[in-house]
């Protein structure tokens, strides 16, 4: 019998922004049932919440924002990607293999820095945009 070859993953999966609580469980104990049965095993599931969509899905502006990262054979994404395909709640996913010389504790440290980051500057960048706003108004007013 062969040895099966667990590699890192990443996923990224939207579901539809009025899905309850109970469907969310649902279907990451499949997707995680799923990972389990290709002898695989999932590190960490985040909620990233509700969020805008960069584009329109089937007209939903906003969605449910996931982050899982997991550990498992090649094959067993066909079958994951298979069954949220068929979910009717599930909007959008991508699954991205990783760097197999990293931990997937070394790389969700990287990636939350990243995201620290750029939560920073997008702060920054809205500061700067309401400060600009604020001169304009107090220029238009006292003109």
């Amino acid at each position: 019998m062969s040895e099966v070859v667990l590699k890192k993953y990443e996923a990224i999966v939207i579901l539809n922004s009025d899905t309850s609580a109970e469907d969310q469980k649902q279907i990451f104990k499949k997707y995680k049932a799923t990972v389990e049965a290709f002898s695989g095993k999932v590190a960490t599931i985040e909620t990233w919440g509700k969020r805008n969509l960069a584009n329109q899905i089937n007209k939903n502006k906003k969605g449910l924002y996931f982050h899982l990262t997991f550990e498992a054979a090649s094959t067993s994404i066909i079958e994951i990607e298979r069954t949220l395909r068929i979910n009717e709640k599930v909007l959008r996913f991508m699954h991205t293999a990783l760097d197999t010389r990293f931990s997937l504790a070394k790389h969700l440290e990287t990636f939350k820095k990243g995201l620290a980051e750029t939560n920073a500057k997008e702060k920054e960048r809205e500061a700067k945009a309401l400060a600009r706003k604020q001169a304009a108004a107090a220029y238009n007013t006292g003109a």
